[in-house]
């Protein structure tokens, strides 16, 4: 099993989850800034991933 890709599997599922979970709790006006703040938390976390990898590999 490679660890690199069971950790992206797992930090897609817990930004899915808090995603999800934030969205479905906001209020309407909220919804649309959460939106845009996940989008670039995503961003980031790929970008972290991305890193992570250069410095295992």
């Amino acid at each position: 099993m490679k660890m690199m890709s069971l950790a992206k599997g797992a930090a897609a599922g817990a930004f899915a989850g808090i995603a999800v979970y934030a969205l479905s709790s906001a209020r309407p006006m909220k919804k649309m800034s959460l939106k845009r703040d996940a989008g670039k938390t995503i961003k980031a976390a790929g970008d972290l991933l991305d890193d992570i990898k250069s410095i295992i590999m």
